[in-house]
């Protein structure tokens, strides 16, 4: 009955009972829910869902002040975005990731929630089209 489930790396070990990331979300997915956010702070997020993968990078932040609420702003601006955008396809969750992953982005760079309030969506959406261009590269061409 569970749509998406979001916790960390080391939860997600300690919840299959397993310490490859990979197999304990496919443990943790066989048990119901439809999708598993794996939160791995400065490395980024897994995102698991029947047998498709995404995963991204944290966005680089050149001075990290405080990760506190990181994960929380994470979950704020992944769980935003869906609700924003009214549905929960494969295309709207990886969206909602990266504006998760954009909002503890923001949360890092100062002590205190303070800057997230302070925000704009134009800013948002500023720092979620540099992400989307830090990623991006081109595919190869069909070869003979």
């Amino acid at each position: 009955m569970v749509d998406l489930l979001v916790i960390n790396d080391e939860e997600t070990r300690q919840l299959a009972e397993e310490p490859n990331l990979i197999r304990a979300a496919r443990r943790i997915l066989a048990w119901g829910p439809k999708r598993l956010v794996v939160k791995r702070g400065e490395y980024g997020v897994f995102m698991f869902g029947g047998e498709s993968m995404f995963i991204i990078p944290a966005f680089p932040v050149e001075e990290v002040l405080d990760p506190t609420g990181a994960g929380d702003s994470f979950a704020g601006g992944l769980m935003g975005y869906l609700a924003a955008a009214g549905v929960q396809d494969d295309a709207a969750l990886r969206k909602a990731v990266v504006f998760g992953s954009v909002m503890a982005s923001f949360n890092v760079m100062d002590f205190g929630p303070g800057v997230l309030g302070n925000l704009t969506y134009p800013e948002i959406a500023a720092r979620y089209r540099e992400f989307r261009n830090l990623a991006l590269f081109e595919d190869v061409p069909e070869g003979s």
